[in-house]
């Protein structure tokens, strides 16, 4: 029959623009060698273990936690989050040991290692989403500009996710002469976005590149991908390894535990410093993202099995991306840390400091902290999960 509505045939559909946020599908040479890689396997990249890449249980148990109101409060700080500020006068002087950290918030990290400058998944952006009115604000601001960081060797993305890849951090970045150093297939993001094919370091696994005498190697985690409304898991998710003539250090990205910790530490290890993921974890999602104890047992992976060097805490208290109480990352850090005798650096977002040295440590969260539970205290095993959540208030602003 015609003539009662209009053709919706694929011919004759009209083509909906992507939108720029969304970034850009691996096509051409980069989608060939992707397809040629050994970690991509029926049609998608693959975990190094099996892992579950959304929620896992009820959805209306998922969202009945999300929505619970004293839940909710506990998400966030009950006041101003302490900023250092950075200014260029922080980060003018070369560091004396030849290794400075600054944690910029989340993930986010300016690593100064053996005279190169690395800036790790910079997100300068208000909200982590693809849209500017709405998704996961900032709970804090950024503590500088990024021009006031002074120039950056080599910017690197741990994966493409939002609260990773910023879309206008990185426009601004593109204006500058830094290379861009991407787990493979995520360079037609960054392309689509202004930086020069010329300026990217596209990696699958376990390949390096050189930046001066500083090498960069993408290495293993469990984890996923995806931006659009169509995620066909075709960009490839990373932590990394940065070794100079003199030090070394770790970034986890985004990752679930895994064993291959331990290989990547065998391979690369020990560490001066490592920046591991341990926060916005949930028992919804216990295979992509690591708990505290998870994420010091990853540390500990990577130093042989041993305390050694500085652990940094990232990807906690910028954003509220899980239903755990916004201070319950550093609380749980400090003690698992605590029991085991590691050293750990509790830097305020913005402040930067020397693994070899003086180690920020007051716990700067606790002024502004909400009534805390700790379960993590019952006794059981480092890096092993929690139990379901309870037991006494702790006024965290009382200890």
């Amino acid at each position: 029959m015609t003539g009662t509505g209009p053709d919706r045939s694929p011919r004759t559909r009209p083509r909906v623009p992507r939108p720029e946020s969304f970034g850009a599908e691996p096509a051409g040479e980069r989608l060939a060698r992707i397809r040629r890689s050994p970690n991509f396997r029926d049609g998608i990249f693959q975990n190094p273990e099996e892992a579950r890449r959304g929620p896992s249980g009820s959805a209306v148990a998922l969202a009945k936690v999300y929505f619970e109101k004293e839940g909710r409060a506990s998400r966030a700080p009950a006041g101003p989050i302490p900023v250092h500020p950075t200014t260029v006068a922080d980060l003018a002087r070369p560091p004396a040991t030849g290794l400075r950290l600054t944690w910029m918030g989340h993930s986010g990290v300016l690593a100064e290692i053996d005279g190169h400058r690395v800036l790790f998944d910079p997100v300068w952006g208000d909200r982590c989403s693809p849209f500017p009115f709405a998704g996961p604000k900032r709970l804090h601001p950024v503590p500088a500009s990024l021009a006031a960081l002074g120039p950056v060797d080599v910017v690197v993305i741990s994966h493409d996710h939002y609260d990773h890849l910023d879309l206008p951090t990185i426009k601004e970045l593109a204006t500058t002469d830094t290379l861009f150093a991407v787990p493979l297939g995520v360079g037609a993001h960054l392309e689509r976005w202004g930086v020069p094919a010329s300026r990217l370091r596209e990696l699958d696994w376990n390949e390096s590149t050189e930046v001066g005498d500083l090498r960069l190697t993408a290495t293993p985690a469990r984890h996923f991908c995806g931006r659009g409304l169509r995620n066909r898991q075709h960009t490839l998710w990373a932590s990394w390894v940065a070794e100079g003539p003199g030090h070394r250090i770790f970034h986890s990205g985004d990752t679930g535990y895994f064993s291959g910790f331990r290989h990547i530490g065998a391979d690369h290890g020990p560490f001066d410093a490592t920046m591991i993921q341990l926060g916005a974890y949930s028992e919804f999602w216990t295979d992509i993202h690591m708990t505290p104890a998870e994420g010091l047992r990853a540390h500990l992976d990577l130093q042989g099995g041993r305390p050694h060097g500085v652990l940094l805490p990232i990807h906690w208290g910028t954003f509220n991306l899980a239903p755990h109480p916004w201070a319950e990352p550093g609380e749980w850090t400090r003690d698992a840390a605590g029991e085991v005798g590691q050293a750990v650096a509790f830097p305020r977002p913005g402040e930067p400091f020397e693994p070899a040295g003086k180690l920020p440590s007051d716990p700067w969260w606790r002024g502004i902290s909400r009534p805390l539970a700790r379960p993590w205290r019952r006794t059981r095993p480092v890096g092993t999960a929690p139990g379901p959540r309870g037991g006494d208030l702790d006024l965290a602003g009382d200890r």
